[in-house]
């Protein structure tokens, strides 16, 4: 009884091990497990201002490399600084994730200016490529003027502190870090490389995975030995979303959204039932305004464009002699130059663009006005006025009274000279629901 006992544990045991363990065996089976994924390095590359649209794309990356469980994100970067608000997130961001993040200033002549830098010394591992260059971190005035000297040594002394943070937690070269902000100081590859500012000089992506080959990297959860033998390159795209909200950014194209945007829906207000132009301005203000959100706005530069708008679509109805014309571009002009509360050259609307724009626009409206000016002066082509100088077949005889046929219709008609039925005759006058006519003499 005992031993029977004995073997029917032992097989109920083999039963239950087999119960337990099969169907993971099977589900290893089944399931993809994909190691290869853990050598995969994902790849991002972003080239322009810093705007809430870099600090999403590099946010997506992130995600995107921690999700499918990738060893490292190389965020390729060329830059010449951009909005404070987007750094800080992007730092973060970096800052946080899980697995290293190496920022690569790339290509030959790019740079990580301003934002950049603190950007590039935020990396778990900071990388330059040959004839690059990292500096020029001073911040700069955000109100489209120049600040005075208690709140300039605020937000300096604000700057000062944040990348000393960021340069003393990745052990980088401090007093350098502080004299970027102070003094604007810049730096090349070689002497970043010297200065301890940077941990790697690379000529391109395999170079730069080369050099970092069995390379340990600290992250918050402790470090990472970086192994790139076997790894597998994978490029996260930007996508076409933020392609085209990278675009909209842009100061230029905010504002020649707005301009066609105002003029468009001045047209449709000045020509009921046009619809058309309704549609594209409705269309391109909406563009516009999520352009604007993502800048430093001066408002008075936005209602002197607005201005302008509604003083060139009023030089269509108002005689003023080119006047209104004339104080709409300028308006347009000037609400260009204000627009945008920033001393950033690289948030500036450029004024090869800007000139250009208003003139196209003003040779547009004047276009308009001189079609409109001279369909007033030309001769009517409807109504009763339309019918004078039209030519007439007598239905009658007209002797002086009698009846006409013009333009399909049939008309009392009176005659000087006398007309017999069939004779053609033209419409001299129109009084009433009778014209005045005279024989056509061929």
């Amino acid at each position: 009884m005992l031993r029977g006992g004995r073997k029917t544990r032992t097989v109920l045991g083999r039963f239950l091990t087999a119960a337990i363990a099969g169907p993971g065996f099977v589900l290893c089976l089944i399931l993809p497990t994909n190691p290869a994924l853990a050598e995969d390095i994902i790849l991002a590359t972003y080239e322009g201002v810093i705007n809430p649209v870099a600090a999403e794309y590099l946010h997506d990356a992130i995600a995107y490399a921690q999700t499918s469980s990738a060893q490292a994100l190389i965020f390729k970067l060329d830059t010449p600084g951009g909005l404070d608000t987007s750094m800080r997130l992007m730092i973060k961001d970096i800052t946080g994730s899980p697995i290293p993040v190496i920022v690569f200033v790339a290509p030959s002549g790019g740079r990580a200016a301003s934002a950049g830098v603190f950007i590039t010394m935020a990396a778990h591992v900071a990388a330059m490529a040959p004839g690059t260059n990292i500096g020029a971190a001073h911040p700069v005035a955000m109100g489209g003027g120049e600040m005075d000297s208690t709140m300039k040594e605020k937000v300096e002394n604000d700057a000062v502190a944040y990348i000393k943070s960021i340069a003393e937690q990745h052990g980088r070269n401090v007093s350098w870090a502080e004299d970027a902000v102070r003094k604007s100081v810049s730096a090349t590859e070689q002497e970043a490389l010297k200065l301890k500012i940077i941990d790697v000089i690379a000529d391109d992506i395999p170079t730069l995975l080369k050099q970092l080959r069995g390379r340990k990297i600290a992250v918050p959860h402790g470090s990472i030995a970086f192994s790139s033998e076997t790894a597998t390159l994978r490029e996260f795209p930007m996508g076409t979303r933020l392609e085209l909200l990278k675009i909209l950014s842009d100061p230029n194209i905010a504002y020649l959204l707005m301009s066609i945007g105002t003029i468009g829906i001045m047209a449709e207000l000045y020509s009921p039932g046009a619809i058309l132009p309704g549609i594209i301005g409705a269309i391109s203000l909406i563009l516009a305004f999520y352009s604007l959100q993502s800048l430093p706005v001066n408002y008075a530069g936005a209602f002197l464009v607005i201005l302008g708008a509604v003083f060139l679509l009023l030089e269509i109805s108002v005689t003023s002699y080119g006047l209104l014309a004339l104080g709409g571009l300028v308006a347009m002009t000037l609400g260009g130059l204000f627009l945008i509360k920033n001393d950033a050259p690289f948030l500036q609307i450029s004024l090869s663009f800007l000139l250009p724009t208003v003139m196209t626009i003003g040779g547009l409206i004047g276009i308009i006005a001189w079609t409109a000016v001279k369909s007033t002066r030309g001769r009517p082509v409807t109504g009763a006025e339309g019918m004078i100088g039209s030519i007439g077949i007598a239905r009658t005889d007209l002797t002086p009274r009698g009846q006409i046929t013009v333009q399909g219709e049939i008309w009392e008609a009176v005659s000087q000279t006398p007309i017999r039925q069939g004779e053609a005759a033209e419409v001299m006058s129109v009084e009433g629901l009778t014209v005045k006519v005279a024989p056509v003499h061929r």
